[in-house]
């Protein structure tokens, strides 16, 4: 089965939402919503990945000494195994938007569950939330 390595962020904003994409029209998983990121391409390194593929997706400016690294997801779907590492941000240059006409939503992580998500991010919402409740009691 192939691997299929790619990298995702929790981008954060100061009320403490998430940022979700939507998966656009004529892409597998259309109409779900993900933690935004893509492909990490070979020679490159997951942090300078998650960036290029903000910078190309959301028109986003990241510093990778922003992402903390948080979790990741190993998942098998039908025709490839999916690996992806997933960070948080709270920091970037720019306002997020949808470069390939994907709907964007800042949502509570509370509400992460209203939203139907790719088999493999859905476990990762539970360990986003527990860790942003940590910090916010912190």
């Amino acid at each position: 089965m192939r691997l299929l390595l790619v990298a995702a962020a929790a981008l954060i904003n100061g009320d403490g939402a998430v940022l979700l994409a939507q998966r656009p029209q004529g892409k597998s998983l259309a109409g779900l919503w993900e933690f935004p990121g893509g492909k990490i391409e070979s020679g490159e390194n997951p942090e300078a990945a998650l960036c290029r593929e903000l910078a190309e997706e959301l028109g986003l400016d990241v510093d990778p000494k922003d992402l903390k690294p948080l979790t990741f997801a190993s998942h098998a779907y039908p025709d490839f195994h999916l690996l992806m590492p997933l960070w948080t941000a709270q920091h970037w240059r720019g306002e997020p938007k949808g470069q390939e006409g994907q709907n964007l939503a800042w949502v509570q992580p509370q509400d992460l569950d209203r939203y139907s998500m790719p088999e493999a991010d859905i476990p990762l919402v539970s360990i986003l939330r527990e860790h942003l409740e940590q910090r916010r009691l912190s």
